[in-house]
């Protein structure tokens, strides 16, 4: 199969590569870019543990080709942090409120919620829900990634997180 030149920004970094035209974002992701954040889940879009922002946009990366994200930004996990190091406020609030278990589906989870909160910066627990029920966890219950994502919501308008009461 001929292969196709495909060039793209990911996480701030130019990169291209020739690839197959059949070749899945999320493979070339980890299998060309060694972006291992980024996982694989479901291979369908339902478990949304591969999701990541291409140009303001969440996608499941398992069902986009890399040749469609041609010329687009690509961020994905591993982006996130500053270039010290320091955790986005939704690393942090996931590592705080305890929004992991197992951590497969934190990639995508955190992905999604970086989305969701360009476009909804103060959500409604509700919105939260909504909002990443695209993305599935198996182990948490989604409360604690709900607490997560409020916290980082609050963190990013300059505000203390304040639990709700139970």
């Amino acid at each position: 199969m001929p292969k196709i030149n495909v060039a793209m920004t990911v996480n701030g970094k130019a990169v291209s590569a020739e690839v197959e035209p059949r070749l899945l974002l999320i493979h070339f992701l980890r299998e060309n870019l060694s972006l291992t954040g980024p996982h694989i889940g479901c291979d369908t879009t339902h478990c949304g543990a591969c999701t990541v922002d291409v140009d303001g946009r969440s996608v499941k990366s398992c069902t986009m080709f890399a040749v469609q994200a041609q010329g687009a930004e690509v961020l994905t996990i591993e982006g996130m942090a500053s270039a010290d190091g320091k955790l986005h406020p939704l690393q942090e609030g996931f590592r705080e409120m305890h929004g992991l278990q197992c951590g497969y589906c934190t990639p995508g989870m955190i992905m999604r919620a970086h989305r969701l909160l360009k476009e909804n910066p103060n959500p409604t627990e509700a919105e939260i829900r909504l909002g990443v029920s695209g993305n599935l966890c198996r182990c948490t219950g989604y409360q604690n990634i709900v607490k997560a994502i409020q916290y980082a919501a609050a963190k990013l308008n300059g505000q203390e997180f304040k639990e709700a009461a139970e």
